[in-house]
């Protein structure tokens, strides 16, 4: 079958859509009794093993995530078993206009799960299959595992336990690997790692037609055709249902080391990162606190000492043998002085390891809980070239102690991504509020005017939309806007997020 969907009316030279109900982004815009029977028909429709609810507490729990934007719920919540079901749920719902937003568990920050026009919430939960490496087979076995995109990242390093292998990008969440393609995730070991592009080999998709694609290989190499895989990675479900991903593994390494030193300034440790990479020392993690962060991150923490509340840098390092490690490490921190670097320490000790990485992983909560009264957060995630950081880090964080509001900064300096928290409570006043949300526009078009990204990890959804063609420039936003109306001409695939399309029209 043809990737693309052929539209069964015609495409005026004008490229306009013509449709025969007033519509709003593509979609036709049904009256409320209309679509709610237009929900009891994809119901009669489906198999009686797909779970189909209305239940208030779902319909709001899908609608949600972790975003701070205003959220709308679907009007209903659909489980599908496999990707025939999906087959016959997006078929249905592309001939009746009804929006189709895919949900892995919840955790994405911009939106993406966010309703924006109603329709159905498509939950993968029941997309659990794991294949992996036959550690008992003669010979040595491919490292890569096939996961259906309703597993998440500790599901399948947990099935992988016995194997030596694991999975290796870690957002701090425990997201779906589904959801972690769909926005194009990373963490704390894309510095040794990359990010999510760099560790899938294939995957299977349902396009809003009903097609079942299948892209990539299980090979390491592949420069066969169009790089669809790229495509639909960071594609935040406006493109297709992502159903099945092959993802690479990586060894369990023996020989680990965590390091901490502490700056005067963010902008001394942030040259130092950059000295490191520049130096090619392969650091495994590599994060950023400035001194606000670490505030919260004493307060927060459950065990351990306390840190000087001054800018810190969190390392961890893996070799092949010891006496690597041990020369890692005094690289380290040979230039971590050169820099004014202090009280460089390191440990081995595993539950120390794991509960100083825990406690980083927590730091959007604890910088909630900094603030006293604040109920959520505004946060931002901006990435930059290395050789921009240490300015772009440093401008932030004066802005922040200018403006007078509470806001930690960290992030994973080793490749130039950084996040600010920006607490918010229900009483703020309309001045305290304009702040966070001056604050916030200002580090994205800092990091543009460096050569960033507005997003380096967390994809766009629908509340950083309007910053793609400042970054990219229109001619880019127009290739993706040509790009999704070929494959979804009805624009019923998450509709409203990364390129809002209005009534149709490019």
């Amino acid at each position: 079958m043809s990737l693309f969907y052929r539209q069964p009316r015609k495409i005026l030279p004008s490229r306009v859509f013509r449709n025969p109900r007033p519509s709003f982004g593509g979609l036709h815009l049904f009256s409320t009794d209309s679509m709610r029977d237009r929900m009891k028909g994809l119901q009669a429709i489906l198999p009686s093993a797909v779970e189909f609810s209305q239940n208030q507490y779902e319909l709001e729990r899908h609608g949600r995530g972790e975003s701070f934007h205003p959220t709308k719920k679907p009007d209903a919540v659909v489980c599908p078993t496999c990707a025939e079901d999906i087959v016959s749920i997006v078929k249905y719902c592309s001939e009746h206009g009804i929006p189709i937003v895919p949900f892995g568990v919840g955790t994405s920050v911009e939106g993406h799960v966010c309703c924006l026009k109603g329709g159905v919430s498509l939950d993968m939960k029941n997309f659990q299959g794991i294949e992996i490496p036959d550690m008992e087979s003669d010979g040595l076995p491919d490292p890569i595992a096939t996961v259906g995109a309703g597993v998440t990242r500790s599901t399948l390093n947990g099935a992988l336990r016995h194997t030596g292998l694991q999975f290796v990008v870690d957002p701090g969440a425990d997201a779906t690997i589904g959801g972690m393609v769909a926005t194009g995730a990373s963490g704390t070991t894309a510095v040794r790692y990359g990010t999510m592009r760099e560790n899938i080999l294939a995957l299977e998709c349902v396009l809003a037609d009903g097609t079942i694609v299948n892209t990539g290989t299980k090979a390491l190499k592949n420069s066969a055709g169009y790089d669809l895989v790229g495509l639909l990675c960071g594609s935040e479900g406006t493109l297709g249902v992502i159903t099945k991903v092959t993802v690479k593994l990586h060894a369990v390494p023996e020989n680990l080391m965590a390091a901490v030193c502490v700056f005067e300034t963010v902008e001394d440790a942030a040259k130092a990162v950059a000295t490191l990479k520049l130096c090619e020392i392969p650091l495994l993690r590599c994060e950023l606190l400035d001194e606000a962060s670490v505030v919260a991150f004493n307060a927060y923490k459950k065990e351990g000492p306390n840190r000087e509340e001054k800018p810190t840098l969190f390392f961890e390092f893996q070799a092949p043998s010891p006496d690597s490690l041990e020369e890692q490490v005094k690289m380290t921190q040979s230039i971590c002085d050169d820099y004014g670097g202090a009280g460089f320490v390191y440990c081995s000790d595993e539950e120390e390891r794991k509960a100083l990485w825990l406690a980083r992983h927590s730091l959007y909560y604890a910088s909630i809980n900094l603030r006293p009264g604040a109920t959520g957060a505004i946060l931002t995630d901006a990435c930059v070239p290395l050789s921009k950081f240490a300015e772009v880090i440093r401008d932030t964080t004066n802005e922040i102690k200018e403006q007078g509001i509470v806001a930690p900064c960290f992030g994973h300096a080793g490749d130039g991504n950084f996040h600010c928290i920006l607490p918010t409570a229900e009483g703020d006043s309309a001045e305290y509020t304009s702040k966070l949300h001056e604050v916030s526009e200002n580090i994205v078009e800092r990091t543009l005017r460096a050569g960033g990204t507005c997003t380096g990890e967390h994809g766009i959804g629908y509340g950083k939309t309007k910053y793609l063609e400042q970054q990219y420039g229109p001619g880019a936003v127009h290739m993706m806007k040509m790009l999704k109306q070929s494959i979804d001409p009805n624009n019923v695939m998450n509709p409203g997020k990364v390129i809002p399309i209005q009534d149709g029209i490019i």
